[in-house]
């Protein structure tokens, strides 16, 4: 990648776009990739879904995470998954909701939202006692997303009716899986490659924007990076509430959010040390927390997302954002 310190930054953005466009793209690709040279082996469904396509869809954020790590700006590790997790609650579900009420009375997901919630409080705690994360934490958070998976393993082998799990366990219902070897080959070796050079563009763009408004890496973390690796997500309830699918929209939500906690900022502390910015701890993993409670008492409660809870949620996003950008105004001030 070229010094981007004499790049214009209407060109730093166009590059932090086609980044996370890439990302996508890829993670999708070894996906697919995988899945279908799993399927050729004869390796179960559902070990293929609760392994491949669980950490193939947190893949963007997980390579933007690790890249960070490895290219000294781990403020930004940090941000990307304490943001993802805000805007998949408050962005995610809210503008969808907009469209359609998002019902929360589906099987399972009373559980997962405690287990997110739980996920949450485990990773303030954390991050509360020790900063920078090292490796030790690290090990802790991802041993969190192997228990989480076991668990569902066992979950789903005894017949559990959980719609978000049914759907990780139908592979074969996958579209656009390649039919030869070679082809599966090729999209995971594409998709490889196109991960690194996504989050390696996304990660270089990021830096020297942060560098060029005078706001911490961290900060981009928080918003730019993490919107674009929650668009999948908004991308697939958006569709669901288009169509009236929207069951396992919340399942979605949930399972990211642990995964991003435990797989995502595991794996970045497992990497390297990760650095906690004081003032994360003191606004950003509360309004992350909040929001989590606040799903899970609808969820405890029954009562769906509906269009006035999501301009609330959607509103408290807006809020956030410009909460962030109000920050960095005094800071600049």
């Amino acid at each position: 990648m070229p010094d981007m310190s004499t790049l214009p930054t209407a060109a730093l953005f166009a590059i932090l776009v086609v980044g996370i466009i890439l990302l996508i793209a890829a993670g999708d690709f070894l996906v697919r990739g995988a899945a279908a040279l799993a399927r050729k082996f004869g390796i179960p469904a559902l070990i293929v879904g609760l392994t491949i396509v669980a950490f193939g869809t947190s893949a963007p954020e997980l390579v933007v995470s690790v890249q960070a790590v490895l290219a000294g700006a781990s403020e930004m590790a940090i941000g990307n998954v304490i943001g993802s997790n805000i805007a998949n609650v408050l962005l995610v579900l809210g503008l969808p909701a907009l469209i359609m009420a998002i019902p929360t009375d589906t099987p399972g997901v009373t559980r997962n939202a405690f287990i997110a919630v739980m996920a949450a409080v485990i990773m303030i705690v954390i991050i509360s006692v020790h900063s920078p994360l090292m490796r030790i934490q690290g090990a802790i958070l991802f041993a969190g997303i192997i228990a989480y998976l076991t668990w569902m393993f066992g979950l789903a082998k005894s017949g559990s009716d959980d719609p978000a799990l049914k759907e990780i366990a139908e592979i074969d219902d996958m579209g656009g899986m390649p039919a030869k070897t070679w082809l599966s080959v090729t999209f995971i070796l594409g998709g490889i490659i196109g991960l690194a050079i996504g989050g390696n563009m996304i990660v270089s763009s990021g830096t020297q924007i942060a560098s060029v408004f005078g706001v911490s890496d961290e900060v981009v973390g928080l918003t730019l990076v993490a919107i674009g690796t929650s668009l999948p997500e908004l991308a697939t309830v958006i569709v669901a509430a288009w169509r009236r699918e929207t069951e396992v929209a919340i399942g979605n939500v949930l399972g990211s959010n642990i995964f991003n906690i435990f797989a995502v900022l595991g794996a970045a502390a497992l990497t390297g040390p990760v650095v906690i910015p004081a003032d994360l701890l003191v606004f950003d993993v509360w309004v992350m927390l909040a929001a989590s409670v606040a799903l899970l008492a609808l969820i405890i409660t029954r009562k769906p997302v509906g269009r006035a809870t999501g301009a609330i949620f959607f509103g408290g996003y807006i809020l956030y954002i410009g909460a962030i950008a109000r920050s960095m105004m005094q800071a600049g001030g």
